[in-house]
């Protein structure tokens, strides 16, 4: 599936675009403005936008977490980089490697997200454990939801839970859809098994 052409894009696309962005859609960029917000340059949103309902919807709790949650950026970004690591999706690590640089997250410890939550510590260990229990069973189990409470907070706690729902649906989409990396944004690296070797 391919992102819409400038063509393609109208009122309801626009509006939904708008959500992420956080203005109307009669304020959003035109499509081959060439604004840094021009959505020809944003594959994904393009994409997204051949369903502006659903797009909308998905949107507006996208932003929510990506942007209002009380989530800190750092534990959000190590989560979303371990979620596209397993889930294979080239284009979320390379996002979210920018991302995460951003965020405070050095580059070791990216290096590391193969291996993880080995070699992290604290709360960064404990959102890693929740993403491998969830990723591996579809629960966090009992004992790490309890610390994840204990340390982070309910709120911060369930939106551990939602960023990996919400980034292994994305991952999915794109997969299917064959959405590719941005040029020049980070390789996802080989999947290895827990001995080292490459699968």
């Amino acid at each position: 599936m391919q992102p819409l052409t400038a063509d393609e894009w109208g009122d309801d696309e626009y509006a939904a675009f708008g959500t992420l962005l956080g203005m109307p859609g009669d304020k959003v960029p035109r499509a081959g403005s060439g604004h840094a917000y021009d959505p020809l340059k944003l594959p994904v949103v393009g994409l997204l936008a051949r369903h502006p309902k659903m797009a909308k919807a998905f949107l507006t709790f996208n932003a929510y977490l990506l942007q209002r949650s009380e989530l800190p950026a750092r534990l959000r970004e190590l989560v979303i980089l371990r979620v596209a690591y397993e889930h294979r999706s080239a284009f979320e690590w390379g996002q979210h490697v920018k991302m995460a640089l951003a965020a405070g997250v050095v580059q070791a410890e990216i290096d590391r997200i193969a291996k993880a939550p080995d070699g992290f510590e604290g709360s960064d260990e404990l959102v890693l454990t929740a993403t491998d229990e969830l990723i591996g069973t579809g629960a966090v189990s009992a004992g790490t939801w309890d610390r994840m409470v204990a340390e982070l907070g309910t709120h911060q706690a369930m939106e551990v839970i939602f960023v990996v729902g919400a980034y292994i649906t994305t991952g999915m989409a794109f997969g299917t859809w064959g959405l590719q990396p941005l040029p020049g944004t980070a390789p996802l690296p080989e999947l290895h098994e827990p001995d080292g070797t490459s699968r």
